[in-house]
């Protein structure tokens, strides 16, 4: 009775490991295709066939081709599907814990480009496509936020630690602003993918560019 038991139990969880291994395969696929031919090129059939999976498993995986996007870009931000809110995630906790002005500065643009090196061509699919999408003009404007209230965050630790008003006479919500401009995925895709840029040389300037916007 109990080795039947076992075998159930291990049946399960085989059945759990082949969908959550064909989800993740949907969602490289989405991905990559998203990526390369942008997002009215793409469809879901292209989805599924590049994922060897039936159509219908991405509509009963995903109920449609905007929610699929938009798991592909939280996964891309993220760097893996857990259920864990940024300011939850050990990078974000490293910054806010961080004693030293500067090297918060310095964690929050190591952070940034993390993130971006995965998804910023993601990020750039759903700009381009919410000029005529109304769906995904608001998937723009709700990532848009969740980074504000990252950087707001961010930037009311900075000015604890500072002790006082930041570089100018920025306060939290400025430097939130300013942080937002510099370590978003507009500056990161001009410099990096636009000029050349390699990660590792934005991430320096960005480090820099807080330290020299923000810090007295």
């Amino acid at each position: 009775m109990r080795s039947g038991r076992q075998n159930l139990v291990t049946a399960r969880l085989t059945r759990a490991e082949k969908a959550r291994r064909t989800r993740q395969r949907m969602l490289d696929a989405a991905a990559r295709l998203f990526t390369e031919r942008g997002w009215t090129r793409t469809t879901v059939e292209d989805i599924a066939r590049t994922a060897e999976v039936g159509v219908q498993t991405v509509y009963f995986t995903f109920g449609n081709k905007r929610a699929l996007l938009k798991e592909v870009l939280d996964a891309a931000i993220a760097g893996d599907t857990d259920p864990v809110a940024t300011l939850d995630r050990p990078w974000a906790r490293e910054v806010l814990a961080e004693p030293d002005p500067a090297a918060q500065l310095a964690l929050q643009a190591a952070g940034a480009r993390r993130i971006l090196d995965r998804a910023a061509p993601v990020l750039e699919v759903v700009r381009g496509a919410a000029a005529a999408d109304p769906e995904l003009a608001e998937l723009w404007q709700t990532s848009l936020r969740q980074r504000h209230t990252v950087q707001l965050r961010f930037a009311e630790a900075l000015v604890s630690k500072t002790g006082g008003p930041l570089r100018d006479g920025h306060d939290a919500a400025s430097a939130a602003d300013i942080s937002l401009t510099v370590l978003g995925p507009e500056t990161y895709g001009l410099l990096v993918t636009g000029r050349d840029w390699s990660p590792a040389q934005w991430q320096r300037w960005a480090a820099d560019a807080l330290a020299r916007q923000l810090l007295p």
